[in-house]
């Protein structure tokens, strides 16, 4: 699956795109500034509904723009059509899917897997556990689709037990209610997660082994709770504690992937040449296990790929993106540093992204 339309209006201080890619390698350069991770940023809002450089949508749009309209077709048979609309005036998404209008998000989110790697994805590493839970749940749901119910229904019990606990008066009654309903829905969401880190693992190991030997790293799953006993039981001993606190210390709302080098933290060791090799291969570990557990492939948005990587590791990163056939959009400040390192038959498509003298991004096909 990949994009083979891709049109773009009223983001950033690009100009309208109206893009044909390559199924394989997009690479785009052009001058810092000139709006070459406003494109990226475009598909990541098609794909996921919501940036990567901001969390709140309006101020992607365009300065001068009412609204931002992002449309994408998808390889296929039949292809896929989706697109989104946002009014700057409004908070709502007009999403469409097939032709249909008044889908879900998570529909949207199904269509087209993204994976993005760019500085912030640093954050695996050296970022809170919410970033590495939502990394984690991103695998789970796209091979384990009733996990976005369990998801839901989880949610929804924290919100209400927490807001029990802050109430001060529980009776046993209210707050079992939303006890039961987190231990069922949080140890089906465990369950889901253990069976996708099971498969991811050794997927993960062989793709960072393909990039950089580091001794004795390590990725292990949490689940968020005591793990000798049943989130039920772990619930209702710490119903004090938890009151204390107002808010649920414990269950799939905590779960983390933890990144170790022997008994340290691996942001700790790790160069940061090595910490974006880490990342990039639990990115596109992701990719493998998506395809070969349900047979569709990632498109991948890679900003600045050369920083932080020398030459040989550069070139070991693209050899593995070329084995894996996967789309990608690749950001670039200088051309000639990735323009010659993709192998025949990789198909390759060059694009310059410009700024005319109204600091406007215009986008051109080389060659």
């Amino acid at each position: 699956m990949s994009l083979i339309q891709l049109n773009l209006q009223g983001i950033r201080n690009l100009a309208p795109v109206d893009m044909a890619p390559s199924p394989q390698v997009n690479l785009i350069h052009g001058a810092n500034g000139s709006g070459k991770t406003s494109l990226l940023e475009g598909i990541h809002i098609l794909g996921m509904g919501r940036s990567f450089r901001t969390r709140q949508l309006k101020h992607a749009i365009q300065a001068d723009a009412p609204h931002m309209t992002l449309y994408g077709r998808l390889s296929g048979d039949p292809e896929v059509a989706l697109g989104l609309r946002r009014l700057r005036a409004e908070r709502e998404l007009e999403l469409r899917l097939r032709g249909q209008k008044g889908v879900r998000l998570a529909e949207l989110v199904d269509a087209m897997p993204l994976q993005l790697i760019n500085p912030d994805a640093f954050r695996l590493l050296e970022g809170s556990p919410a970033g590495r839970r939502e990394f984690m749940d991103w695998g789970v749901f796209h091979v384990k689709h009733e996990f976005l119910d369990a998801w839901k229904r989880a949610r929804r019990a924290v919100k209400h037990r927490n807001a029990l606990l802050r109430r001060g008066r529980i009776t046993d009654a209210e707050m079992s209610v939303w006890e039961q309903e987190l231990s069922e829905s949080g140890e089906r969401m465990d369950r889901l997660r253990h069976t996708w880190f099971s498969a991811f693992l050794p997927v993960f190991e062989e793709t960072l082994a393909r990039l950089i030997g580091v001794d004795s790293l390590g990725l292990r799953y949490a689940r968020g709770w005591d793990v000798k006993r049943s989130l039920a039981e772990v619930l209702k001993a710490g119903r004090e504690s938890d009151q204390q606190m107002g808010f649920t210390q414990q269950g799939p709302q905590r779960a983390d992937l933890r990144i170790r080098v022997g008994k340290q933290p691996a942001i700790e060791v790790l160069s940061r040449g090595q910490q974006k090799l880490v990342v990039s291969a639990l990115k596109l570990a992701q990719g493998r296990l998506l395809e070969s557990s349900v047979g569709r492939r990632c498109i991948y948005l890679i900003d600045d790929l050369p920083a932080e990587l020398d030459a040989k590791h550069r070139a070991l990163f693209c050899e593995l993106l070329e084995q894996m056939q996967c789309q990608m959009f690749i950001t670039s400040v200088d051309p000639d540093v990735l323009s010659r390192i993709w192998q025949a038959p990789t198909r390759l498509k060059m694009f310059h992204v410009k700024q005319d003298d109204q600091g406007i991004g215009r986008l051109s096909v080389d060659g």
